[in-house]
């Protein structure tokens, strides 16, 4: 029978038990019992998933190449167009089956981060306006942020189970602080003056928030997208631990496998993943002034196309005046 140890003031740790091994074994007998209520919302995610998947699937390389860069092109102009689609056709030739597995990787952050922004933008904007609620916020996203990611693993397969959606919450509890509070931030930062103004001329509180407020921290909220983009992709190789598809499903395997080509690939393409998509929301956070034009769409491809019809409207009023 083992000796009980008496309490010491030097040493109380090593005699005081307050039980927090038990209550974890007891969260995960909830969870394992509760497994099946949470089966709708797995279905619904799991097909958001595969809907996504199939759609960059079934466009052709080439053309979802372009349609990446007229992006890259609308959001942050022609030189990271050009760089979007050479970095693109570098990962296409990477490997025959890399662009495949690209895909896959894209429309897993892509779930991700739409799930993101659904859930920051508001808890962000509620933080902006609320100090209480950001006071009761800021402890839990501290500890989303700080604690290991491999942790998060565990509850979410004992709840979900292994695949493509267990990583797509995984991944969305690890990316989704930074939207949260540079959110915040952007909204605490817009000038008073500003929002006194416009609530001099008789502006309702939510035609401040979306007409004034919301505008002017865009750039902050961007940086924040941008962010919560660049940890999704971080997460794909942790997350493939759980039989998550993609880029990062290869790494795990390669390194398995001690196949230092196939690791080095597959890392290559996360790697130009993350430089396009980087290059991309850095554009959106840029405001039409940074741009030498006012609003979205007096630039990029859908600029162009505007300035060609109203060339030629202003061409045909031109020659009917002629004839007149």
């Amino acid at each position: 029978m083992a000796e009980e140890k008496s309490f010491s003031l030097l040493d109380p740790f090593s005699t005081v038990d307050i039980g927090l091994e038990d209550s974890g074994d007891t969260i995960k007998q909830w969870a394992i019992e509760n497994r099946g209520s949470i089966q709708p919302f797995k279905i619904a995610l799991n097909d958001l998933i595969v809907q996504i998947e199939s759609l960059f699937l079934a466009i052709p390389p080439t053309i979802m190449i372009m349609i990446f860069a007229l992006i890259a092109w609308q959001t942050a102009g022609r030189r990271t167009a050009i760089i979007v689609i050479v970095a693109m056709f570098v990962l296409g030739f990477l490997s025959p089956q890399i662009w495949a597995l690209s895909m896959t990787t894209i429309a897993i952050v892509v779930s991700a981060v739409v799930l993101c922004v659904i859930i920051g933008l508001p808890l962000g904007i509620l933080a902006g306006k609320s100090d209480v609620f950001q006071m009761i916020l800021r402890p839990v996203l501290d500890t989303m942020q700080t604690i290991p990611a491999f942790v998060y693993l565990v509850p979410v397969v004992m709840l979900i189970g292994i695949g493509n959606v267990s990583g797509v919450l995984v991944t969305i509890v690890f990316a989704l602080p930074p939207l949260i509070r540079l959110t915040s931030l952007g909204i605490r930062g817009v000038d008073a003056s500003v929002v006194e103004a416009a609530r001099a001329f008789g502006a309702s509180p939510r035609q401040i928030l979306m007409k004034v407020e919301f505008p002017l921290a865009i750039p902050t909220i961007m940086a924040g997208l941008n962010q919560t983009i660049m940890l999704s992709l971080s997460m794909v190789v942790i997350a493939s631990m759980i039989s998550v598809k993609g880029l990062g499903n290869e790494v795990l395997r390669a390194m398995g496998r001690l196949d230092s080509g196939k690791a080095i690939v597959s890392g290559l393409g996360i790697v130009i993943l993350a430089v396009v998509l980087d290059r991309i929301t850095q554009g959106l956070g840029k405001t039409g002034r940074n741009k030498d034009h006012r609003h979205w769409w007096q630039g990029g491809p859908v600029g162009a196309v505007l300035r060609l019809t109203g060339a030629n409207r202003t061409s045909k009023f031109r020659k009917q005046g002629d004839t007149q």
